[in-house]
């Protein structure tokens, strides 16, 4: 009987492991790129060209956004086809209203990528070069606009001109604990610059 109840003790403790490893960063494709330089905390990035799902998000509605996405690659799209999920989940506050992206794997794209159906669309990022700041914390506190901040700093002290508004990247699933988190904010920035 102890024998028992230690088995199943630990089955119930190796389930939830094993699904949160599943389904965590460290399993999940990261968006390629190719490290230029590294100054301090920041990081020179070469990004190649992607495509986006893209949906409009707000503050108070930053979990349906996520949901209309992660619809589309579970198959509600117009081919009813399973796309994998890619790390980073991209926001970009500058254009007005805010959007969330996910990040296309190049094999789909290079297969043609299905039309979203309902309120997602697709869009290209051009090829860029982007200076990256990695941060902590949780995305609705201060850390964003304190890292958004650092990183203009550092671009101002080199004497680099930035050419886009800040866009954040984050890499963790909201179960991991907020000082494991992955976050970034990115700016593009002259591809002369070293």
């Amino acid at each position: 009987m102890k024998r028992m109840v230690l088995v199943i003790g630990g089955i119930l403790i190796a389930l939830p492991i094993a699904w949160l490893i599943r389904n965590s960063r460290a399993v999940t494709k990261t968006t390629p790129y190719k490290l230029v330089r590294t100054d301090g905390p920041v990081e020179v990035r070469d990004y190649p060209g992607l495509t986006l799902a893209t949906t409009a998000m707000d503050d108070k509605e930053s979990s349906q956004a996520f949901m209309r996405l992660f619809g589309f690659i579970s198959g509600k799209n117009a081919k009813e086809q399973q796309i994998p999920m890619t790390t980073p989940v991209v926001i970009d506050e500058a254009s007005g209203k805010p959007t969330m992206s996910f990040v296309l794997p190049q094999a789909v794209v290079e297969k043609g990528t299905p039309e979203p159906i309902g309120d997602v669309r697709l869009r290209k990022m051009q090829p860029g070069r982007y200076a990256v700041l990695r941060f902590k914390d949780d995305r609705r506190g201060p850390a964003p606009k304190a890292a958004a901040d650092r990183l203009r700093a550092w671009l101002h002290e080199h004497n680099i001109s930035a050419e886009s508004e800040p866009i954040f990247a984050y890499y963790d699933p909201p179960w991991t604990p907020v000082f494991l988190r992955r976050n970034e904010v990115m700016m593009r920035i002259a591809s002369q610059y070293p």
